[in-house]
């Protein structure tokens, strides 16, 4: 696993749930935190080592683990890229899915 991969999932969890900053900073780069039409959960795209990627806040109104944590109060969001989920960051924790989307790991 890549550790930077992940200290930059941790800093935009923290920066979008955590402080609910406006803008998320990734080297010098910054990215636009807005909220989905539906549900205002809070989203933000950015881009790490050529790879787009998607933070999206936990939906606490579905069925999933994820879900029942979000309820439970506990921070969570989703990490998405072309469609799949990559990792989910819970409280500052990272739990990755499989491979990471462009890499043969």
């Amino acid at each position: 696993m890549d550790s930077s991969f992940e200290q930059a999932l941790v800093n935009v969890w923290r920066r979008v749930l955590v402080e609910n900053a406006k803008v998320v900073e990734l080297g010098t780069e910054r990215y636009l935190v807005r909220l989905t039409p539906k549900r205002c959960l809070r989203e933000v795209d950015f881009v790490f080592e050529g790879h787009e990627i998607r933070g999206l806040e936990q939906n606490p109104e579905t069925k999933s683990r994820w879900a029942q944590m979000a309820r439970s109060g506990k921070k969570v969001m989703q990490f998405l890229s072309g469609g799949r989920y990559l990792a989910n960051v819970v409280d500052g924790k990272v739990t990755m899915y499989g491979r990471r989307a462009g890499t043969n790991r």
